[in-house]
């Protein structure tokens, strides 16, 4: 792949001397979904898969941005004396202006600018993450070509997250851009949204691999029904509150939840509600089996999981349906949920090694037969997070 961006940099620019190459992994959550903007704990891993960049500091103010997944759209140009802010015709870049501007709201503005060609491996608008990882790596680079040394990882997540939720209008969590910025080979970051204390957990899936399947319906966060999930969630969070003091749903257990639920007053914002508090209660439990090695049951909270977000948060549709359901027809399949925010995008399952093959054969086939089009899959492995290769 460093070749590939080096060749593409080259064509693009010219000449690749002193151009350096960086990476940043997409991310899969393997369960505690929609819980992260509700104070309540995610279990994402970073993916060996993600995106590549080959950069070239320039003497002037020009920003020149090239992607090889969107050859069609050329060079994007903005200028650094103008006023940094998103538009519509700069595409794709703007996840990468949104990060220079959120540095420079930080007090770490850049007076030149560079050339950068950017590769990546995720499949786009597939839930893995590739905006995210376009952030993550943008603010990798940023810290390493122009010194801001005291930049942390987690600060790269933290500046990814205000990007997108100030410069690109998506109400985003903190999952994603933490899931890559601090991931580690071999291990799932068992993460507190609400106080960002982590811990990270080997996960040891013995004689079986994690599978992806992609269903390649499309889907645009900013544009979907992920904001209204939002909102709904927050207006059941105050109604809750008028009769308990909690800051977050994520701090409620089951009982306390259904000691309190008559008080939201609205079926839709119950289900909403619901799913936050009794994914986040799941999620704490499915690590738990994890430690112990029970994968079994950590597949089976899996299961529980995606019914949650399909009958209560309501964000699967026909597509992802589809996938899990097939998948669980499957001899040797462990577990299998929806992953990312829904709408379309991907479903993770854990699959014994016996069963890959006839898995992607079989859910593949089914999949095509009821939904028209073909569904990608992707057998992946847990992997660390931003570098310069």
């Amino acid at each position: 792949m460093k070749e590939k961006v080096l060749n593409g940099f080259e064509k693009v620019f010219g000449d690749k001397a002193g151009a350096r190459c960086f990476f940043a992994p997409g991310r899969v959550n393997l369960i505690g979904e929609h819980t992260d903007y509700n104070g309540g704990h995610v279990f994402p891993c970073a993916l060996t898969i993600g995106t590549y960049a080959a950069v070239k500091k320039r003497d002037d103010s020009l920003l020149r941005f090239y992607s090889l997944n969107f050859e069609d759209v050329g060079v994007i140009e903005v200028d650094l004396k103008e006023e940094l802010k998103p538009v519509k015709e700069r595409d794709w870049a703007n996840y990468p202006l949104g990060i220079i501007w959120a540095f420079a709201e930080r007090g770490m503005k850049i007076e030149k600018g560079f050339d950068i060609v950017l590769y990546g491996n995720i499949p786009n608008g597939s839930g893995l993450s590739s905006s995210a990882s376009v952030e993550v790596l943008t603010g990798y680079i940023l810290k390493e070509l122009y010194g801001f040394k005291d930049v942390t990882n987690i600060d790269l997540a933290l500046i990814g997250q205000f990007s997108e939720n100030r410069f690109n209008g998506v109400n985003c969590g903190i999952m994603d851009q933490f899931a890559i910025a601090m991931g580690k080979v071999d291990s799932a970051i068992f993460l507190d949204t609400n106080t960002l204390k982590y811990e990270y957990t080997p996960v040891r899936l013995k004689n079986a691999k994690l599978v992806i399947a992609c269903s390649n319906k499309k889907r645009g966060l900013g544009d979907s029904k992920y904001n209204e999930r939002r909102a709904q969630c927050e207006e059941a969070l105050k109604r809750i509150q008028t009769v308990k003091d909690v800051k977050t749903l994520g701090d409620l257990t089951e009982e306390e939840f259904e000691s309190v639920r008559s008080a939201i007053g609205d079926p839709i914002l119950e289900k909403r509600a619901k799913h936050a508090v009794y994914e986040n209660r799941r999620t704490v439990k499915a690590v738990e089996y994890l430690m112990k090695d029970d994968i079994e049951t950590f597949g089976k909270l899996m299961i529980d999981s995606d019914t949650s977000l399909r009958e209560d948060y309501e964000v699967t549709g026909k597509e992802l349906d589809t996938l899990v359901r097939e998948a669980l027809k499957v001899k040797g399949v462990i577990g299998s949920r929806m992953t990312g925010a829904g709408f379309g995008g991907c479903t993770v399952s854990i699959v014994k090694d016996e069963a890959v093959d006839e898995f992607i054969k079989s859910v593949g086939a089914a999949y095509k037969n009821e939904i028209g089009y073909d569904a990608d899959f992707y057998t992946v492995n847990i992997g660390d997070g931003p570098k310069e290769i």
